[in-house]
Order: structure tokens, then sequence, then C-alpha cells
């Protein structure tokens, strides 16, 4: 056998053994066959090893393969310096950071993170759908409730909801939609609970957050979870009811993204309440934008907690702990109200100074104190998938129905704005967003709903959704040019455009969720061995602890040869044996994902090999491979909702451009990744390894642009359906139904109006007295004398000009209306 036979002998079944994870028994047979093959066939004519050679590389080949069968020689020369050395070299993890990466549970992430994904498994789970309790509430109380809402009188001039909408949330449980039937609440499932904020949101930012908050990260879900039977009895029902309404003040003026950090503090002590002798908690915070405080009845407080006298334990340093007390309590004090980019929904700051409290306003009891940061982020992990996804899919839709109608009626240069390619560009930017979102939505309120608290896809939903909903309506406003941002009754965009920023601020700010959390806490929850060899390198016995590493170590190295085999064979392949799945037809697109699932498995663990515990300070970094399990996630909420919901004639265009979207994402998010490693060998190797034949993916074509685009400029059922639990306004002076109505007159009357268009055009030309162009109010008259139209059609176009001229307009003020005062 020829050497270059051999050396690729080798290198396949060194590709076969890996590629299938094959134990360490076949390694080592593999490795004396190959010992044997290389002694014992030499080529004809070629100098055979010597005698002594052979015997020293048999020699070292059984010393090789005794030390990775042999488990305690192994742990003595090969693992166990291992473990000391990373015990060393990396960074301490803090107990707050510990408790924040194991809040929650892992789901489908960790499927798409651990290169393998099972398609079948994501189509497996169950189709989104509310009960009929729930739809029946949409249908009729939500729908009620935004009826009594007009967005401009709250933004401007009341700056609050007017009380009879206050009345409304109150008495038809608004305000427990979270909480058991048991105790007087709704017991509405996550994916009601976001469909009602998401359509309220439609209307009103301000009523959506005023109702979300209740329902959101706060007392009625912290007491749920971990409150005593007397909490929960006492404070739930009046919760339901509305008759105490609750904020939860976290953050204050420095402790913000760093909550572990706050300063306020509770001295377990004993004192007076109300008269009374008992021991108690002697409270001092200094809180600010917290939602609902203005009015709250009940105030959560997350304080840290001390016992310096030992009265409630041997600790004296205790942790965060959670308190709920009542807001009348004597030495709290509510502040003045913020307010947040001219959204007034009701939000202020808190303070106190030395307030005395029983030891029972601990949530939870004395038993729960010092528990506080585990329960909040264990909550977050749940909530932050419901409330703030649910006010990004409302803007997108809200856009996506609104810069469809009006690129059709506007017109420039005798044509609708969305004909011009610009405008068609923003367009689909806007169509295939909020196919998007509604798509992410869906999926991660599934989990949810599942009784799963998925931290790290709910971050992910948090941070992207945001983000693309603020791309959506820059878009929006694009499109709407001026008609945009001239504030008033007629502006349906502006406070849309003006409220954005919030929910990027809050529930863990953008900057701190992409580069800190959604890669730092999914390669430790969902990697399927860095978990348990971090909790090896920690242990306290270090011999238990080298035997852990051992034996995790090794399952890992396994993992890690599989992965580099199989994107080798899959890169050079350009993905064509990747697992699939039968949807027809976005067969090509699944096996793309497949195989950049694959690529961020093995990538992560290049990171890890190459910058270990400096990855946690090469934000930047460890932020793009972020990104790619991000739109990894989102690329699947789109085949999930496609499955479950999609027409495959009309759906297709939009899911091509979000698929297309999420990979072109997904490779500039790994090139962005390799161009930054500072080995240029390193970033060249793995670049090739990932990407061999060039940049395969390169986003939406103009072509599928112009169809998403067109598209969104007619009524379709796919239009309602993408836009549900959308509140269009029933109103005279409802300017989202005013433009509902020209919109939809202008398409049953495109081909009339097309017909006295041209006998208008040609009326000009034959009449050389007459200016250049007429107006459709003049031309009417014409066409109805000529007999071009009938009185009746006559009419139906002036109603529609006159509805499109409407739909058009813009606001104006004088300057003693700007001032607030009356006129």
């Amino acid at each position: 056998m020829h050497v270059w036979e051999q050396v690729l002998a080798a290198f396949i079944a060194i590709g076969g053994l890996a590629f299938f994870q094959a134990p360490r028994w076949a390694w080592s047979l593999a490795l004396v066959a190959a010992t044997v093959s290389v002694l014992w066939n030499q080529p004809e004519g070629g100098v055979g090893f010597s005698i002594l050679t052979q015997v020293c590389v048999f020699a070292v080949v059984i010393f090789l393969i005794t030390l990775v069968n042999v488990t305690k020689i192994r742990r003595l020369l090969l693992t166990g310096p291992l473990f000391k050395l990373f015990r060393k070299i990396l960074p301490p993890i803090r107990a707050t950071e510990l408790e924040a990466i194991n809040a929650g549970d892992i789901w489908w992430e960790a499927d798409l993170f651990r290169g393998r994904p099972p398609w079948k498994k994501l189509f497996s789970f169950p189709k989104p759908q509310l009960s009929v309790e729930e739809q029946l509430f949409l249908d009729n109380q939500v729908e009620v409730f935004c009826s009594l809402l007009n967005d401009w009188e709250i933004t401007q001039q009341t700056l609050d909801l007017p009380s009879i909408a206050w009345k409304y949330l109150k008495e038809q449980g608004f305000f427990g939609l979270i909480i058991p039937k048991e105790f007087g609440g709704k017991d509405f499932s996550a994916l009601a609970n976001s469909t009602i904020v998401q359509k309220i949101s439609t209307r009103s930012v301000t009523a959506a957050v005023t109702t979300m908050v209740p329902n959101s990260l706060g007392p009625a879900e912290l007491l749920l979870a971990y409150g005593t039977e007397e909490q929960k009895h006492y404070y739930l029902p009046k919760l339901a009811s509305g008759e105490e309404i609750p904020c939860f003040a976290l953050t204050g003026p420095e402790a913000g993204s760093d909550a572990s950090a706050i300063p306020d503090i509770g001295v377990v002590c004993k004192g007076k309440y109300r008269g009374k002798e008992m021991l108690g908690m002697r409270l001092t915070w200094d809180k600010r934008y917290i939602t609902l405080a203005p009015v709250a009845t009940v105030l959560g407080l997350a304080v840290k907690l001390y016992d310096p006298e030992g009265l409630i334990g041997d600790k004296q340093e205790i942790g965060i702990t959670l308190c709920l007390l009542p807001t009348n309590t004597e030495g709290v004090e509510i502040g003045k109200r913020h307010f947040p980019l001219n959204q007034p929904f009701l939000n202020g700051p808190t303070r106190g100074k030395d307030v005395f409290v029983p030891l029972d306003f601990i949530i939870g009891g004395v038993p729960m104190a010092g528990k506080g940061w585990r329960m909040l982020v264990e909550c977050l992990s749940a909530g932050r998938g419901i409330s703030l996804p649910a006010l990004s899919t409302a803007c997108a839709k809200h856009c996506y129905r609104v810069c469809g109608a009006y690129a059709k009626i506007r017109k420039q240069f005798h044509t609708s704005i969305g004909r011009f390619e610009g405008v068609e560009a923003a367009l689909a930017q806007i169509g295939g967003i909020t196919y998007l979102l509604e798509a992410t939505r869906l999926l991660t309120l599934t989990a949810i709903d599942q009784k799963i608290r998925p931290a790290v896809v709910t971050a992910i939903a948090k941070y992207h959704m945001t983000e693309f909903s603020r791309k959506a309506v820059n878009h929006a406003m694009d499109i709407h040019g001026g008609r945009g941002i001239m504030l008033g009754p007629n502006n349906y965009l502006g406070r849309s455009y003006e409220s954005s920023p919030i929910s990027i601020t809050v529930e863990g700010a953008n900057i701190l969720t992409r580069n800190l959390i959604i890669f730092g806490q999914g390669i430790l929850r969902c990697h399927p061995f860095l978990q348990q060899e971090m909790q090896a390198l920690s242990h306290p016995d270090q011999n238990e602890g080298i035997a852990a590493f051992d034996k995790t170590i090794l399952q890992h190295v396994r993992f890690f040869l599989s992965n580099v085999t199989r994107l080798f064979f899959h890169s050079l392949t350009a993905g064509q044996f990747c697992s699939s799945y039968a949807l027809q037809p976005l067969q090509a697109e699944i096996k793309q994902l497949s195989r950049m699932s694959l690529a961020l498995s093995c990538i992560s663990d290049f990171t890890l090999l190459l910058l270990g515990g400096r990855l946690k300070r090469r934000e930047r970094l460890s932020a793009r491979l972020g990104d790619v399990l991000s739109y990894l996630f989102l690329a699947s909420a789109v085949l999930k909702y496609f499955n479950d919901f999609g027409d495959k004639k009309v759906d297709l265009p939009y899911v091509r451009w979000t698929l297309q979207t999420c990979l072109f994402q997904i490779q500039k998010a790994f090139l962005g990744f390799f161009h930054n490693l500072r080995n240029p060998l390193v970033r060249f190797g793995l670049k090739c390894l990932v990407f061999p034949y060039g940049r395969p993916y390169h986003g939406p074509k103009d072509k599928l642009d112009r169809q998403l685009a067109r598209h969104m400029m007619l009524p379709s059922q796919f239009r309602d359906r993408l836009t549900s639990n959308y509140y269009l306004g029933k109103k005279e002076k409802d300017a989202v139904a005013v433009l509902e109505y020209a919109f939809k007159a202008m398409v049953n009357l495109e081909p009339l109006l097309a017909e006295v268009e041209h006998f208008g055009k040609t009326t000009v030309e034959d009449r050389g007295n007459l200016s250049k162009s007429l107006g459709m109010e003049a031309i009417i008259p014409l066409a109805l004398k000529e007999g071009v139209i009938s009185k009746s059609e006559a009419n139906e176009i002036l109603e529609f000009e006159h509805a499109r001229r409407r739909a058009i307009a813009v606001d104006e003020f004088s300057t003693e209306q700007l001032q607030g005062k009356k006129v």
C-alpha cells in the first residue's frame, strides 16, 4: 500500500470514528490496526522499520491506550492535571450569576445549540389556540375597552386613561388575567395574556402598559409562585378585582442592569407596627422608573436584607429579599410622576427611610428571605416572553396594516407610492418583520403555556422582537413622510415611534441582553456538558470533582470531534446531506438551518478552547454567537407558524423572505466573529470550516421584496390573519378606520378610477384652455355629463375621494391649543 493510500485510509477511519462518536475501545482497536498497518506493510523496495523502532512505537501505542482506558491512570496523568489547570484559570462565578444562569428551563434552543435539531419535535409542539372563553373576552370586553380610548386625548390632554376606562379595567377583571379562578381571577393562558395586551396596544400603548404590568413580573406572579397561603388568600382576590393596584420596585439610581447591586437595605430588628411590638425589618430604599407607582396601593420591593443580631438565623448578610407592603404604611413615599417619551402610563419613583414592617411582609415568609434574586430571575425567565413581545408584535401589525393601505392610496406622479422600488423595499421589511414577530411570539408562548420557563428563548424574544419592532416603525415613518411626523388625532404612527425605545430599555436593557445574556446563559444551559464541567470544577471535594470532571470531559471530547467531522463533511457538500423535514417546499432551507446549527455547536466549542474564561470579557464575540442562536430560533418559529397556520401558496413568499433574512444574518454574525479573532491562522481555518466556498447566503432579492409589497397593498384573508386581534376603530374620527375604509374603497373602485383618470387626462389634452391637470372633484362632473360614469358611481368616487383626503390629512393647531388652553 502506498503512503498516500495509508494516509487516506487513516483519514477516513479517523473521520468515521469521530463522525459516529465511537467509544474508546473502538479508537483503541483502530490505533492498533493503524500501527500494525504502518509498521508491517511497507511498500516494496522501501526501507523497513527496525525491531527497536517497532517496539518503541508499540510501547507508545500501549501507553496511549492505557492512558485513555484505565481510569486511575487517566485521572492521575491527564484529566487530573487538566482539572487543576482549569480550576486555576477560569474566573469564579458569583452566586447571583449562578442563580441567573440556573434560572428557568431549556427547551428547543438547546436542540439548536447542540447541532442536531430534531425538526419533527418542533412541529409536534402544540398548536397555539385560545380557549372559547379567552376568545370571547377578546371579542367583547377587550373590544369595548378599546372603544373607550382616545390615544390623542390620553397622551396630549389628560395624560392618563379616562376614569371610565379605569373603572372598566377593574370591573371586567383585566388586572387578574393570570390569577386563578379560585382567587377571583381569569386564569388565562400566556397566549391570551399576550394577545389581550397586543390588541389593546394597537389602540393605545399607555392602556396596554397599564393592563400589562399587574399581569407581568410583579406581586401577583411572585405571590402565585412563592407566596404563603395566607398572603395568597389575602392579596390575590383584591388584586384580581382591582381593589388593590400593584407595582414592583427593583430599579434604582445606582442599580439598573446590575440589579444584584441594589443599595436598598432591610435590617431585621424589633420595633412597633401599628402600635404592636414585634420582630420585623427596618427598610430604606430609593427606587425609580416604577410603573403604576403613582396609583399603587401595594408595593413590591427588593432590598438586601441583613440580620446583624442573628434574630432569624446565623447569617448576618441574608441577601436580596422581596417584600410586599401597603403604600399607606407610615414612611412610604410615592414620588411625582416620570414622563417616559410622551407615554403617560403612570410611572414614578418611590422612597422610604427606616420604614418598619413585620417579617410577614416578606413574600413567602421568612423561609424565602435571601432568595429574592432567584425568585426574580425565575419569574422573569417566563414573563419576559409575554409582555414586551406582545407590544412589539402589536407595533409591527399596526405598521403592516397602515403602511400597506397608505402606500396604496397615497399617490405621487399619478402612481401609488407603494409601486416605487424604494417604498417597496421598506414595505417588504415591514411585511417580513411582522410575519417573523407573530411567529416568534406564538412559539415562545407555546413553551410558557407548557409550564416551561425558557430563559434563553425569552431573552431572544425580548431583544430581537423589540429591535425588529423599532425597525418596522422606522420604515413606517419613512413611508409616511410628513404625514408621520405631524402629531395630532389623525397621526396613528407618532406615539408608536416615540414609545419604541421604552421596550428596548426595560426588562433587561437590550445591550445587556444581547452581549451578556443570550450566548452567556445559552452556552452554559444548552451545552450538553459545560454546566456539568463547571459544577465539577467548583466541587468542594477535589477528588470527587476530578471524578465528575473526568467522566464529563471524555464525553465532551467525543461530542466535539464528532461535530468537527460532521461540519467538515456538511460544509464540503453544501449541507445537502443535513437533516431536514418533509415540509414542502422548504427542505433546502431547513437543511441550511441544520448546517448552521451544527456550525454554532462546533464554533462554540472552539471558542471555549481558544478563549476559556476570557470569553466572559469578549462581549462582542459572544454577542455574535448569540445572534446565530437567535436567528436559528427565529427561523424555527417561522417554520412552526407556517406548518400550523400557513397557506402554502400565500405564505410562501413571506416564509422565504424571513428564512433568507435569518440565514443571511447568521452568516453575517459568523463572519463578524471570525474577522475579530486575533490569530489569523485560526481565523482563516474556522472561516474555511464553516464557509469553504465563500458566502452562500445573500438575503432576499428585489423580486421577493416586490411580491411582499404588492401583497400588502391588497385586502386579503392573509392580511386579516397576520394582523389578527388588531383594533381598527369604528368611529368616524378614528384615523385608522378612515384609512382602512379609503384603502378598501380604492381597491374596489380601482378599474373605475382608472377609467375616470384616463378620461380626465384626455379631457385636459383636448381642451387647451384647461390647466395641465384636473382634480378628481373637477373630473367627476365632466365624466358624469359625458356618460362615462353613472350618478351612483360618481357618488361612490366622491365618497372615496373625501375619505382619501381625510386619510392623508394632517392636523393643525393654534398656539393656544398647543399650549393646552381651551379655545
